[in-house]
């Protein structure tokens, strides 16, 4: 019997054969995703936030369930396997509201949730086929990147994940990490985005532009990270903190409404999360302000710098991937105090933007 895999699942089977999703070894079973949903710990009590499945067919789920191994299969060519441990219906006790913190269809992890097959295959899975896209050369596995760490002699390494071009209030975040760390391991997500995010193309142009220019080069290392943005803020704060301690982190930041989307998140609700699973999770996790210009000090800041009168008031300019994606969709120069020249150069000429969901 066969499967054939969207490419949301096919990069899912990889991420889970390379230890990028550990301890989760396989597509997860009920009482893997059961446990999940409601303590956001695997049932063995290790830390691990969101459901990481495999979602088919009613029929399809009756008759592999009763097999002993079912083909994985892309675009045709067979790409790995899977052992079927147990099917069951994705929604369950109320899951969609457990994980987004909200059941509106404005927001688009719901949506894509709700798209998904009614029916989840869990089970031990093995990969034959890497996969190959647009962007795979520049991607690391977790232990392609250990091994880099260990070559360049890092001992203390921050992550930081992103989906947006680099502005100077995200720059401010990384040196930030750059003073109290050996390394800076900088890992834009490719996956799955909704329409409007930026496009991989730009985010990592704009990245390679930001490294070569401004910011020392043995110190600093890029990869991408090709899995789909869940959109599920504090959730997903974790789960990307679980992330980057299996590729060789010892540090992950956290900042303003990490993961969030639109107004559905408080502004450190991530933050908080994150904090609370600190000790189990098994790197630090660096839970920074949100940064802004200041008009006052002529420079990048956040509320806990500046006088607390200026704090809410015009001597701010807030900056986010929000706000840089609606001046660049204006046409306008932006400005060097918040984007770098460099990086607006390197955007030149390519789309920047997501126009459609191609899952």
């Amino acid at each position: 019997m066969e499967i054939q895999l969207t490419a949301v699942q096919y990069l899912e089977l990889e991420k889970l054969a390379l230890g990028a999703f550990s301890p989760l070894t396989g597509f997860m079973n009920e009482d893997d995703y059961t446990s999940v949903i409601e303590t956001m710990r695997l049932p063995s009590g290790a830390p691990f936030p969101l459901p990481v499945v495999l979602d088919v067919d009613a029929d399809i789920a009756k008759h592999a369930i009763q097999l002993r191994h079912v083909d994985l299969v892309f675009q045709g060519q067979v790409v790995g396997s899977l052992v079927p441990e147990s099917c069951y219906p994705k929604d369950i006790n109320g899951v969609i509201e457990k994980i987004f913190g909200t059941t509106s269809a404005q927001h688009p992890g719901v949506k894509n949730f709700m798209l998904m097959k009614p029916w989840l295959l869990g089970g031990a899975i093995k990969l034959d086929h890497r996969v190959r896209f647009e962007h795979s050369d520049h991607e690391l596995t977790p232990q392609e990147t250990k091994t880099l760490f260990k070559a360049r002699g890092w001992k203390t390494i921050t992550g930081f994940q992103t989906r947006n071009v680099p502005h100077r209030a995200h720059e401010y975040l990384q040196r930030i990490a750059l003073e109290i760390s050996d390394g800076l391991f900088i890992q834009p997500l490719v996956g799955q985005k909704k329409v409007g995010d930026f496009t991989p193309q730009a985010v990592l142009a704009g990245y390679q532009a930001l490294v070569k220019n401004h910011f020392p080069q043995n110190r600093v290392a890029i990869g991408v990270l090709s899995t789909a943005m869940r959109y599920a803020g504090p959730r997903e704060a974790v789960f990307h903190a679980l992330i980057r301690r299996n590729y060789g982190c010892t540090r992950f930041i956290v900042g303003r409404d990490h993961a969030g989307v639109g107004d559905f998140y408080g502004l450190y609700a991530a933050q908080n999360l994150a904090k609370t699973f600190e000790a189990d999770l098994g790197i630090e996790i660096l839970a920074l302000s949100g940064p802004f210009y200041s008009h006052c000090i002529e420079g990048i800041a956040t509320e806990r710098s500046i006088p607390e009168t200026l704090v809410g008031t015009d001597d701010v300019i807030e900056i986010s991937g929000t706000f840089m994606r609606q001046v660049l969709v204006d046409g306008k120069q932006p400005d060097p105090r918040l984007i770098r020249p460099t990086v607006v150069d390197a955007l030149r000429g390519l789309d920047l933007f997501i126009k459609e969901d191609k899952t």
